[in-house]
C-alpha cells in the first residue's frame, strides 16, 4: 500500500462555518468585485459588501417566510449569480440547501426532496416548476415554493425587512464545523442517488487550505467565468473558493454563448470538464479545415505538443523554437484571443484529460491543472498546482488531505474534505467509509513524487472470457477526442473480445461532413451508415488500439443512431456516462456485436 498525507497549512477552526468565509472576505476587501453581472452587453461588478448586503436581505426573507435553523430547502437552478446568492443566504438563515439538477426528471426531483425531508423549494424557470409540480402532491413536507424568474427572490428580500440583523447574526453563528452544510445527491450512475452529507468544516477547511496552495490562481485580481452546473460539487466548491479568495466570478450557463462571453469577460482562469477542451480544440480544427487551413492547424498542433514536451525536459531545440514562434502568430494567438486573451490557467476535473490536449493548451500559455475528487470529497482531493504540476496526472494531495492506494489499486481518501456520511443510509456509509478513509472506487497509481494518476473505475474493469482485465477509460478517452465522436462505451465483460458502442457528436458532425465532401445535412441515422464516417471511427479506434495490447484492443464497434444525453438518462450532469443504464438500454446492440455473422453493414466494422 502506498500513501501520501499532506499536512494542512491553515490551522483548523472547528467553530467556523461557511458564512465565515464571506464575512472574512468582506472584512478584507469590502469594495473588491466579487461577482459581475451581464447588463446590456457589459459586465457590471458586484462588490463583496454589496453581495453580503443582498445575502442578508434574502436570509431575512427566508426567516420571515418561516424557515427555521436546520430546515432543508431544495434548489433547482442553472449556473447564475443567484445560485451563490441563495447558497449563502440559506446558510445565513441557518438552513441547509439541497441542490437538484436542472435536468432532473420529476421522479428524481421527488426522490431528492423526500429523502432529504426538504420543507421548501426554489426553482428558476417555469419548466423547472412544471417538473416539480408533477410530484408536488406527493411532497407533503413542502410548504413553500418560490420561482426565481418570477422575481420571488426580490419579493422574499422585501418581506424580510422586519427581521433584525441580530437575528441573522444569531442564526448564521449556530452551525459549528461538524454540522451539516448541504446534502448533495450523487448522480445515480451506479444506482439510486445517495445523499452526501457535507459539513461546514468540509467547505471551510478545504477552501482555506486550497486558497493558500492555489494562491497563484485564486486571489483578488483573478477572475473566472463559471459555465458548468453549480448544482454539482465541482463548480459549487469553486464558487465558494472564489468568495474565499476574492476572485471575481461571472456566469454563462449557455455553452453556445461561451466564446462570446469569454471574449467580453476576459477571465484569468477557467473551470471545465475535459469534454469542453476537446470541443474547443475540435471546433478550431474543423474551422481551419473549412477555411482550407486544416493542414496548417494540424502542423501547429503537432509543434505545440512537441514544444510542451520539450519544455518538460528543460531543453527546446532551436528549430522547434522557430516553428513555435511562427505558429504562435498564425494559430495560437488567435485561440488565446478567442478565450478572452487573459486565461492563464484552467482547472479540469471529472474525467481524465488526454496528455496531447494538456500539452497543446500548455503551449498556448494556458496551463490545464487536472484535479481529482468526488462529491464525497467536497470535490478536490488532489490537483496540479501552478508551481508543481505534471501533465497526465491529477496532481498531489491538497493540504489537509491524505491519499492512499490499496494493493488492488483502489484509491482511498482521508482528511478535511471527506464527507460525514450518506444521509439516512448507514449501510452504504459503512461499505465505503470507515470514519477516516473513504473508498473512492477508482483505480490509480502514484509516481515517486506523490502525483496521482487515475486509470479507471474499480467496478468498470472488464474481464474478458479469456481472463484479461481491461480498463475502459484507457480506450474511451482517446476515441472520444475525435471530432466526430460524441460518446464511447467499451464493452466485453465475459465476452471473447473487446468491442465498443459509439455515438456521434451532432454539433461537430455537420462541419466534419462538409469538410470531408459529404452531405452536412444528413441525420445521425444516415451518418451512422455513411462509409466516410465509419472509416473515421475506424481510424480513431485504430489509434486508440495502438496504446493497448491486442487482447485489450477493440475488435468491433457499432455506431448508434442516437445521442447519449442527460435527458435520455445516459449521462450525468457532469457529462459522465451512466454505464449501467447504457448496458441495459442497448443490451440488444451489444449482444448483436457478438452473435451476428457476417457483421451487418450498418454502423459496424471489424478491427484486425
Amino acid at each position: 500500500m502506498e500513501q501520501f498525507v499532506v499536512p494542512a497549512v491553515v490551522p483548523a477552526d472547528p467553530e467556523a462555518n461557511a458564512t465565515d468565509l464571506l464575512v472574512d472576505r468582506v472584512a478584507a476587501t469590502p469594495n473588491g468585485a466579487l461577482f459581475a453581472l451581464p447588463r446590456g452587453g457589459e459586465w457590471v461588478d458586484v462588490t463583496a459588501a454589496e453581495f453580503h448586503r443582498q445575502v442578508i436581505a434574502l436570509a431575512k426573507g427566508l426567516v420571515a417566510a418561516g424557515i427555521e435553523p436546520g430546515d432543508k430547502i431544495g434548489f433547482m437552478c442553472k449556473t447564475r449569480y443567484e445560485w451563490t446568492l441563495v447558497d449563502f443566504a440559506t446558510w445565513f438563515a441557518g438552513a441547509i440547501l439541497v441542490p437538484v439538477y436542472e435536468t432532473s426528471a420529476p421522479s428524481q426531483v421527488h426522490w431528492n426532496l423526500t429523502d432529504s425531508e426538504a420543507i421548501a423549494m426554489i426553482v428558476e424557470t417555469a419548466d423547472h416548476f412544471s417538473r416539480f409540480d408533477e410530484v408536488h402532491g406527493d411532497l407533503p413536507l413542502i410548504r413553500s415554493v418560490w420561482q426565481v424568474d418570477l422575481g420571488d427572490l426580490d419579493k422574499l428580500a422585501a418581506s424580510g425587512t422586519g427581521v433584525s440583523d441580530e437575528e441573522i447574526e444569531r442564526r448564521r453563528s449556530l452551525a459549528k464545523g461538524s454540522d451539516v452544510a448541504t446534502l448533495i445527491y450523487t448522480s445515480g450512475s451506479t444506482g439510486k442517488p445517495k445523499g452526501c452529507v457535507l459539513t461546514h468544516s468540509n467547505f471551510v477547511e478545504l477552501c482555506r487550505n486550497a486558497a493558500v496552495s492555489m494562491s497563484a490562481i485564486v486571489h483578488p485580481a483573478a477572475s473566472t467565468l463559471l459555465f458548468i452546473t453549480t448544482a454539482h460539487i465541482f463548480a459549487r466548491f469553486i464558487s465558494i473558493l472564489a468568495v474565499t479568495g476574492g476572485v471575481k466570478t461571472g456566469h454563462q450557463p449557455d455553452t453556445r454563448q461561451l466564446l462570446p462571453s469569454l471574449g467580453s469577460f476576459k477571465p484569468t482562469f477557467l473551470l471545465a470538464v475535459p469534454r469542453v477542451f476537446e470541443k474547443v480544440y475540435n471546433s478550431a480544427e474543423q474551422k481551419a479545415e473549412a477555411g482550407g487551413k486544416g493542414k496548417i492547424f494540424r502542423a501547429a498542433a503537432d509543434v505545440a505538443v512537441a514544444y510542451s514536451k520539450a519544455q518538460e525536459t528543460g531543453s527546446v531545440p532551436l528549430g522547434l523554437k522557430l516553428k513555435f514562434r511562427l505558429f504562435d502568430k498564425l494559430v495560437y494567438s488567435k485561440l488565446r484571443a478567442a478565450m478572452g486573451g487573459r486565461v492563464e490557467y484552467a482547472v479540469s476535473g471529472s474525467a481524465p484529460l488526454g496528455p496531447r490536449l494538456g500539452h497543446f493548451f500548455h503551449s498556448l500559455g494556458i496551463v490545464i491543472l487536472e484535479g481529482y475528487g468526488l462529491t464525497e470529497t467536497t470535490a478536490p482531493a488532489s490537483v496540479n498546482l501552478a508551481d508543481r504540476s505534471k501533465i497526465g496526472t491529477v496532481g498531489p494531495a491538497l493540504p489537509g488531505v491524505g491519499i492512499r492506494i490499496q494493493d488492488d489499486g483502489e484509491v482511498e481518501v482521508s482528511g478535511i474534505n471527506v464527507f460525514r456520511e450518506y444521509w439516512k443510509n448507514p449501510a452504504a456509509t459503512a461499505e465505503a467509509f470507515d470514519g477516516e478513509w473513504f473508498k473512492t472506487g477508482d483505480i490509480g497509481s502514484f509516481d515517486a513524487d506523490g502525483f496521482l494518476t487515475i486509470t479507471g473505475r474499480k467496478k468498470e474493469i472488464i474481464v474478458t472470457a479469456g481472463g484479461k482485465n481491461v480498463a475502459p477509460a484507457a480506450l474511451e478517452d482517446p476515441i472520444r477526442s475525435n471530432p466526430v465522436v460524441g460518446q464511447v462505451v467499451v464493452v466485453g465483460d465475459q465476452k471473447p473480445f473487446i468491442a465498443a458502442l459509439i455515438t456521434l457528436d451532432p454539433e461537430m458532425l455537420p462541419a466534419w461532413l462538409d469538410n470531408n465532401g459529404q452531405d452536412k445535412s444528413m441525420t445521425l441515422e444516415q451518418a451512422a451508415k455513411n462509409p466516410a464516417v465509419l472509416a473515421e471511427i475506424q481510424r480513431a479506434i485504430d489509434t486508440a488500439n495502438t496504446k493497448v495490447s491486442r487482447a485489450e484492443s477493440i475488435r468491433k464497434f457499432v455506431i448508434l443512431p442516437t445521442e447519449f444525453t442527460e435527458g435520455s438518462g445516459h449521462l450525468t450532469p457532469k457529462m459522465s456516462i451512466k454505464r449501467n443504464v447504457i448496458m441495459t438500454d442497448f443490451a440488444d446492440d451489444i449482444e448483436g456485436i457478438y452473435t451476428m455473422t457476417p457483421p451487418p453493414t450498418q454502423g459496424f466494422s471489424t478491427v484486425g
